[in-house]
Order: C-alpha cells, then structure tokens, then sequence
C-alpha cells in the first residue's frame, strides 16, 4: 500500500487543526372527591385544608390532600439522612479551591466517589488480577453497558473486528496508549485485542476518564491505569505504570497530544528504539512530532492521522459542531440566543463551533492568523476581530487553535463580568491558566469542571474544565464520529505494524488516500446510501481506477 510521505518542511504547513399533579379526574378516583371540590380548595381553621362545595358548605378535607404537599416534613427528612464518613459536604466542595484535586473537590457528584486515591487502594478484578489503577472496579457493569451502547454506534469498528478476527493482523503487536479513555476508546481497544494485539492503556486527559468504563476494561484484563480527576502527578504515574513493565517491550504506540510518546523517548530511550510505529492523532502531538523529526531525533515511522481526511474533516468537524454546545449546556445551564461569542481559529474545530453557535442565534467574532482560513469565516458570515477589539464585550471566548497563551491574563483582566471561558483544543496551553492561580484572586467550585475565578473588585469569569477540552471533559461526543476516528487508527496500525521493511522510513508520513475512502466506505451502510459506480468509459475519461482513489493526495474536499 502506497504512503505519502510528509517532510520536515511540510510540518509548518500542518492544518490547525468533563409531586405529580393530579389532574381533577384523577383526583376525583384516588380522594373520592368530585371535580367541582377539587377546584375549590381553602384554608381550614386549623392549618389543614378545607373543601367548599357548590352550594356552599366548608367541609374539612382528607388528611391524605395534606401528607401529600407536605414539603417541610419531607425535606427534614432529607437533612437527617447519614452522610458517607469521610466525604466533604456539599458547601465545603463548593467553596474548595479548585487547586484541589478533582476528585475531591467534586465528591458530592458521585455516590461512590471517596477521597482514597486509587494508588492507594488494593483492587483486583473477578480473575485476581490487580494489573490495573481504576477508581472503583466494582463499576465494571455498568461500563459494560456502556460500551455495548457504543457499539451500536460504531459499525465500522464491528465490521473490521469481523472481518479480521481471523487472520489477526496484529497478533504478536504490544501496543501501549494514551488517549480519552471512554466507551468509544473501549470499543477501539477491544476491537485491537480481537486482531491480536495486547494493550495497555492511559489517560490522555485528567478529566474525561469515564470511570466505569475504565472499570469495565480492567475487568475484562485490559491493563488500564486512569481515572477522571488525576493531578498532575497521578497523570504521568500512569503513563509510567503503562510502559514501565518487566518483561514487557511495546512495540506499538497509539498517542493523543504526544505525552506518552514524549515519556519513553525522554525516560526510556532504549524502548523507543524499538518501537516499530507511532500513530498519533492530535494536532499537539503532531506538531511534536515533526519537531522531532525536524531535529533528526525521529527514530521510528509515525503516522499522522490528525490530517487524515477521515479525522479532519469528520471528527474535529462535525463532533465539535454537537458537542460545543452539549458541554456548554451542561455547565453553565445558559441559553446561546444573542450570546456575543468570540472563537479562536477558524479550522475545522472551529468551523464546527462557530456554525452550531450561529445556529442557535448567537452572534459570533472569529480571530485567525491564516488568511485563508479567515477568508472562510467572513464568506461564512462571520465578523473577523483581533481579540483585543471584543474582549471587553463577549459572553463567552472559546479558544481551537492549538497554540499556546492565545488568552492571555491581560485578556482575563479585561473581561466582562460572568464572561465563560473555555477551550475546544486537545492541550490545556490556550488559556494562560497558571497566572490565575495568585493570591489576589479567589477561586470558587461552582459544580464539577465549572469554577468561578473572583478579582478583587467583585467581577468574576466562569473558567470551564481549567482550561482542558471541554467536550470530552465536560460532556461526551457523537460516538458516530468517534467511529470514524478509531477505525482510522485501527487501520494505521495495521497498517505500520504489516509494513515490510524499508516501506517507512525515520519521518512522519499521512495515510493513503485508499484508506480514508475505505473507512468512509465502512459508514455509509448506516445511513442506506448507496453509492454511484463509474462506468468504464467514464473511468477512462477521468483516468481513474474505477475502485478508487477518486481524488488526488492535493485534493481539499
């Protein structure tokens, strides 16, 4: 299979890419009341309830009207029930700084959340089995309900695990990862252990973790190290607990944003000689790769999907043009309708943006550095501002670059008052987060990933996820588009772990053309669609194989 190959040069052209009422019949059958006397109720004499009929009589209504609407004696109830030992109260998560962990500054969120850290804890799965860190193992089921869920959704995964189950394409492959651990990912990781392939698996962010899943996975023998809520330092323990295995060699890794590829070739430069592939999927960690390469440090074949057709144009596209405002809503509650939002970058997670905003009638600036990408958002409609000129006025900033420092503390301190921050971009660099961790300014949990950051003067920002991804952090993502994303990856690690000898040289390389068209291929059947077929004449004409590919490498779509 023909790939091209992406010099170091080309890496400055890379794309940018957490009562029932009643009604009166009703009321009528259970109270033995007539209508006309349930429309008339008044107060009795002694606090009860009194009914007046029709021709005027007041008489005293059954007690079971008052034991009903008892709403006092029913929240008493609800303040005397037992809190867990051990677990902070409602008010005191709130006020918790969110310097904090996660976890313990969002406890009252989950029942069976508690302050142990999962390294702290003895777990093993139903086969005695402990080669895992999950928050709570017993969650397993209902990951695995999950999961099942997100199988239906994923059908081009299934169909390649049908498929290829029997040859096992990657039998003999020890592939280590560090992606979103999520149902989605579950059914990716599952799908490479039925090729073959034995994985061990990490976080990617500290907060989109779906604890149950990763439960789900460490009981079924995955080796998963992650939950949602990690520190820093829990962050790359796991990476480390991933890699760092006796007798254990991978030769395959499956990044997202680079970290995991960044910890073996600066703490185990032996391993990452032998890896065989890297197939990466984020814009970071791809430019972390050409850097690498630029430099000559690149000592193994990666594969870019980030700029794959099938990534770009579905996953960073249309996944973040539903899930922007799912994890808005979810967050801040508000409504989008004549909201001023400014977007920063106009790729394609910033297309997506930027259009389901618009949708929904909020007014929207975009700020871009590319004059092509800002040609396409004025032609679609879209006022192009530096951010300094709206800062002052918008709602809500939400930062797709890929950059770093894009929000600065000079733009925070500029900022209306309730202004929501957040970012849509794989790293937590846009928003210049740490130089609001000082004294002069107080942090507030407001719910789980929403704090409120207070200036002195009163005025505060609402601050989403600290900065992190917001959908995966916040919400969750279309699991179809998801599909698409994670078959990509499947078939560029067969791809690379298959590969001859001297097919891939030390650089980073894009898929083939014939793979894009063969993973679209794998998801049309959901829709019914059925495609048209060139004649051999018009294959001719156009000088095309009849089977594809249809386009040129150069083609944009």
């Amino acid at each position: 299979m023909s790939v091209q190959v992406v010099s170091a040069a080309a890496a400055a052209k890379v794309p940018e890419v957490e009562l029932k009422d009643l009604s009166p019949s009703e009321a009528e059958s259970q109270l033995g009341l007539s209508t006309a006397a349930v429309g008339a109720m008044a107060p009795a004499a002694d606090g009860g309830e009194a009914l007046v009929s029709p021709d005027g009589t007041v008489t005293e209504a059954p007690r079971t009207v008052k034991k009903q609407i008892q709403f006092a004696d029913q929240k008493q109830e609800f303040n005397k029930r037992p809190t867990k030992i051990g677990r902070r109260s409602l008010s005191r998560s709130i006020s918790q700084s969110s310097t904090d962990s996660y976890s313990s500054a969002a406890s009252y969120t989950d029942s069976s959340d508690d302050e142990t850290s999962p390294r702290d804890k003895q777990q093993k799965n139903s086969k005695g089995s402990s080669d895992f860190c999950v928050k709570n193992i017993k969650q397993a089921e209902f990951g695995r309900r999950e999961i099942e869920i997100a199988e239906q959704e994923m059908p081009a995964l299934m169909a390649l695990r049908k498929r290829a189950q029997g040859e096992k394409p990657l039998a003999g492959a020890k592939i280590v990862g560090c992606t979103h651990i999520t149902a989605q990912t579950a059914v990716l990781m599952e799908t490479l252990g039925a090729l073959g392939a034995q994985c061990r698996w990490a976080a990617c962010n500290i907060y989109s973790t779906l604890n149950e899943v990763a439960a789900a996975l460490a009981e079924s023998g995955f080796p998963v190290f992650a939950w949602k809520g990690e520190s820093e330092d829990d962050f790359w323990w796991c990476i480390d607990r991933c890699v760092n295995v006796e007798g254990w060699q991978p030769n395959m890794i499956l990044d997202d944003g680079g970290d995991l590829t960044h910890w073996i070739y600066k703490k185990y430069p032996n391993m990452f000689k032998k890896i065989k592939g890297i197939v990466e999927e984020s814009v970071t960690g791809v430019h972390r790769l050409y850097q690498l390469s630029k430099a000559g440090k690149l000592c193994v074949p990666a594969m870019n999907v980030n700029d794959s057709v099938t990534k770009q144009k579905f996953d960073n596209l249309y996944c973040c043009r539903e899930s922007i405002l799912d994890g808005l809503k979810r967050t801040t509650d508000m409504m989008f309708g004549g909201k001023q939002v400014v977007v920063c970058g106009y790729g394609e997670v910033g297309k997506g943006c930027c259009a389901a905003l618009k949708a929904m009638g909020s007014i929207v600036y975009v700020t871009e550095i590319d004059p092509i990408c800002a040609l396409q958002a004025c032609m679609d409609g879209f006022r192009l501002v530096k951010l300094n000129e709206v800062i002052r006025q918008v709602d809500i900033v939400i930062t797709c670059t890929g950059n770093k420092n894009v929000v600065t503390r000079e733009h925070l301190d500029r900022m209306k008052n309730s202004c929501i921050v957040c970012n849509m971009g794989h790293s937590n660099t846009e928003i210049d987060v740490a130089s609001l961790r000082t004294p002069e300014l107080t942090w507030e949990r407001v719910r789980s990933q929403v704090d409120h950051v207070i200036w002195p003067d009163g005025k505060r920002i609402v601050l989403l996820a600290e900065g992190r991804l917001l959908n995966l952090s916040c919400s969750t993502v279309p699991t179809f588009v998801l599909s698409i994303t994670a078959t990509t990856q499947a078939l560029a690690l067969i791809e690379l772990y298959n590969a001859p000898e001297g097919r891939y040289k030390q650089d980073v390389y894009l898929l083939p053309k014939k793979m894009d068209e063969y993973v679209a291929s794998l998801h049309l059947p959901t829709f019914d669609a059925h495609l048209t077929e060139l004649t051999d004449e018009q294959a001719k004409y156009l000088g095309l194989n009849k089977n594809g590919p249809f386009k040129p490498n150069y083609y944009r779509y």
